[in-house]
């Protein structure tokens, strides 16, 4: 197995660190790292390296970090080590004269059984969609998103209390051990790459906007209890209580027979019930943050904010 093979590596967010470390660990040549340009944050809009680039120095591996991929200086410095492969996670659409440099190509590693679920947040409308189940897939780059040859997959349940936080956990985790069997099996030329079954797209994973985020309370209470837990704990789904903008990041479908409201009204106790009236069912809140206060629990809340 060629343990010397050149990789470059290109990613951004926590979710591309755990492969990062996983190859490392495991011996392969990573001799440089590809990253998102620091970002302002905070109130002194200090830059604030991507988490993949921390890992990166922490490592000793050299940091590219373009704001254009086609720059000629860019193509130029990518050209200059002479990489046999290239590992995308978490990273942005690359131009092909990028992902076609390396002898043995480019491959990704996208969060979801593809062909289903191509596109920014497979993770998000998974859940949101009520599947019971997901996955993580490795492909080598083609021109169209989330549509080349896919070397390996391997599923993993979604479970009734998972919101998008815990199952990020767990393919996070997941896709870091894909990563390491993909190149060990690029390595060994040992993969027979297939092309994806194109009836099997059935879903979409746009990237989610907060006009996506907002509870539409005609929906059954299963749909609104899927998306908050699609969405939470970031960016988390949304609904304006009294006047204010009020996120929700956990509920559930309640069966208790309470007179019929409107969707969208709601019924209180005042000391720890909150029901929301859906166009089927009522849901009953369990953690909830008005805006400019604290999350908190249902109990919590309702100790400091009367509900008329």
């Amino acid at each position: 197995m060629k343990k010397d093979m050149r990789i470059i590596y290109m990613g951004t967010p926590e979710f591309a660190v755990p492969s990062l470390q996983k190859l490392v660990e495991a011996g392969w040549n990573v001799i440089a790292v590809i990253t998102a340009p620091d970002k302002p944050k905070g109130r002194g809009q200090k830059l604030i390296p991507s988490p993949v680039k921390k890992v990166a120095l922490e490592l000793n591996i050299p940091v590219l970090q373009p704001t254009n991929l086609k720059s000629p200086e860019f193509l130029e410095e990518l050209a200059s080590y002479k990489a046999d492969l290239q590992i995308v996670v978490a990273f942005r659409m690359l131009p092909e004269v990028v992902w076609g440099m390396p002898s043995l190509g480019t491959f990704n590693l996208h969060a979801s059984l593809l062909p289903n679920y191509r596109g920014a947040a497979p993770i998000n409308w998974a859940i949101i969609n009520g599947e019971k189940e997901t996955g993580v897939t490795t492909f080598f780059l083609r021109h169209e998103i989330d549509t080349g040859s896919i070397i390996f997959q391997e599923k993993e349940p979604i479970h009734e209390d998972d919101n998008v936080g815990s199952l990020y956990e767990r393919l996070m985790a997941k896709g870091a051990h894909l990563v390491v069997k993909t190149v060990e099996a690029i390595a060994s030329d040992n993969v027979s790459p297939q092309p994806q079954d194109e009836s099997k797209a059935k879903n979409h994973a746009p990237k989610i906007f907060k006009e996506t985020c907002e509870i539409d309370w005609k929906k059954p209470a299963i749909e609104i209890h899927n998306l908050i837990r699609g969405l939470s704990p970031y960016p988390a789904a949304w609904t304006v209580l009294q006047g204010k903008h009020c996120k929700i990041f956990k509920a559930l479908p309640s069966d208790k027979n309470i007179p019929k409201l409107n969707p969208g009204e709601l019924k209180t106790d005042g000391k720890s019930e909150l029901l929301f009236q859906t166009g089927k069912g009522h849901l009953t809140i369990l953690e909830l943050q008005l805006e400019g206060k604290k999350r908190l629990t249902t109990d919590e809340f309702l100790r400091g904010f009367k509900i008329e």
